[in-house]
């Protein structure tokens, strides 16, 4: 078990900086585990003995860059408050850096762990929203309904349809989400 802190939560740093520097550096097709096991200044068995291959370590790196840095806007009611968080993760995961992301999440995810860890954080900041409307005595949806009316269409558009989104996309599903019978 890896302690907080300890040696094992430095090599992860120590690689997972490795990664992002030299992607922006050489690009994402010109790494190999030497190159980023020297970069973080560990041995490349260390990488191997860790994350297996190159892809389940991009899938790891991707999986932590997806994770959302704070909790989302309260901007007073329910609509306003989902609008701009459907907004913003259209624009953050259908940016060519978030599309790349969730590739490599997904392909290094044999086991689906990965994928699971993505769609709880969406699930947990749609919690947080959802949360705040009943706190304010609004009616609103599930989790599971805004995943599936929300969430779901735009990660399809994001991973199949790249181009044609935008703002007025996110709004429209809300704004179906919100709408719909109970």
């Amino acid at each position: 078990m890896a302690r907080p802190g300890g040696r094992s939560a430095r090599v992860q740093e120590a690689v997972h900086t490795a990664v992002r520097e030299l992607t922006e550096e050489v690009g994402r097709d010109a790494l190999t585990v030497p190159l980023i096991a020297a970069r973080a200044e560990v041995t490349p068995s260390t990488v191997y003995r860790r994350w297996g291959d190159l892809q389940a370590l991009l899938s790891d790196v991707a999986v932590e860059r997806l994770r959302p840095e704070a909790p989302p806007e309260d901007l007073g009611d329910l609509g306003s408050d989902l609008r701009a968080w459907a907004e913003q993760f259209l624009d953050e995961m259908g940016s060519p850096a978030g599309r790349a992301y969730i590739r490599d999440a997904l392909l290094g995810d044999a086991d689906g762990s990965n994928a699971g860890q993505c769609s709880a954080y969406a699930a947990e900041q749609v919690g947080v929203i959802l949360a705040r409307a009943a706190d304010r005595g609004e009616t609103a949806p599930d989790v599971e309904t805004v995943l599936d009316h929300v969430v779901a269409p735009m990660m399809y558009r994001i991973l199949f349809r790249p181009s044609g989104h935008d703002a007025a996309y996110a709004r429209r599903l809300v704004a179906g989400v919100l709408d719909a019978p109970a």
